[in-house]
Order: C-alpha cells, then sequence, then structure tokens
C-alpha cells in the first residue's frame, strides 16, 4: 500500500508551478477551438468545460470516455527493464525512467502516449517539489502536447514503498480495441 497519508499538494503546487491554458482534445485529433471538424476521432474526448475554472497547471480538467478499452496502469517507479534502480538520489533521472516505463505500458496495451487520459503524481515530500516541478513538466512535455494534456493529479506524500523512490506516477489510458 502506498504512503498517501502524506500532505497532498495536489492543486495548490500545480496552480503555483505549472500553467497552461485550456482546449480540447478528441484522440489524436488536437482542437484549441471547439467549433472545428476532427479529422480523426478516437475513443476520447479531453477537454475543460466553459463551466468550470481553467487549469493553471499542465492538465485538463474531463476526460470523457466514448468508445474503445480503458488500461488502467499501475503506479510505475524509476526501475528499469531488468528491475534496477534508475537515478539515485536524481530526481530528473527517476522522473524520465518514470515516463518511459508508462510509455512502454501503454504501447504493450495497443496505444501511445497520446492515449493517456489521466497521469497521477506521487512525490516523496524528501523532494523540494516546487523546484522540481518544472522538471516534471520538461519531461512530461516529451510524452504529451502540453497545449492539450491528460487529466491528472499530483500528490506529496510522506514517502514512497522505497525511501530511494522519488516519484511514481499511475495512469488511465483509452486505445482502440
Amino acid at each position: 500500500m502506498r504512503a498517501a497519508f502524506g500532505f497532498p499538494l495536489a492543486s495548490a503546487l500545480l496552480v503555483a508551478c505549472i500553467h497552461v491554458s485550456g482546449c480540447v482534445q478528441e484522440g489524436k485529433t488536437l482542437r484549441a477551438k471547439q467549433n472545428e471538424t476532427p479529422t480523426e476521432v478516437l475513443p476520447y474526448r479531453v477537454f475543460n468545460p466553459d463551466t468550470m475554472p481553467k487549469p493553471a497547471g499542465r492538465y485538463s480538467q474531463v476526460a470523457e470516455v466514448n468508445g474503445g478499452k480503458t488500461v488502467y496502469i499501475s503506479g510505475q517507479i524509476p526501475l528499469d527493464r531488468s528491475g534496477s534502480l534508475v537515478g539515485k538520489d536524481d530526481f530528473r533521472a527517476q522522473v524520465q525512467q518514470v515516463f518511459e516505463n508508462l510509455k512502454a505500458a501503454v504501447e504493450s496495451a495497443g496505444g501511445d502516449f497520446h492515449s493517456v487520459i489521466k497521469l497521477n503524481y506521487y512525490c516523496a515530500a524528501s523532494v523540494d517539489t516546487a523546484a522540481q516541478i518544472p522538471v516534471v513538466r520538461e519531461i512530461l512535455d516529451k510524452y504529451i502536447d502540453p497545449a492539450h494534456p491528460p487529466t491528472g493529479t499530483f500528490l506529496v506524500v510522506n514517502r514512497l514503498a522505497r525511501p530511494d523512490w522519488l516519484i511514481e506516477v499511475e495512469a488511465v489510458a483509452v486505445v482502440k480495441k
């Protein structure tokens, strides 16, 4: 069981550290305006309703699944394929490995990183989170379209299952059947 009894900073930390404007995503068809016609519609839509506050972080408010298959990816940790820790005491290296693991997981289910509709981040309290959010954002931006991000939550927890893990990220994706 994760040590999720830390002090969650979810929205407040994201609001303070990351900025992105609202937008609409329908699968891989990314649209900044709702009146454009998509050329390819995948089985989900990620968006920010006008009736909700615009996110100030690297996330969207709502993900709607209207087809396909939903894939739940367990929290990925900074272990490489052989099970060895990557980046002991190196937050950037750990985040990079976590995203490589997420990418491998979603690809094994028949999708790609654009299939990811939700990311949940768990960051160890020992990390200077405010200073490291830009690192997470920089690496995340290599995998997603930053203008059309998946939904997400960022939590700071007392610690993860092993003390040398600094971050864990779980995901939900929707892929075509």
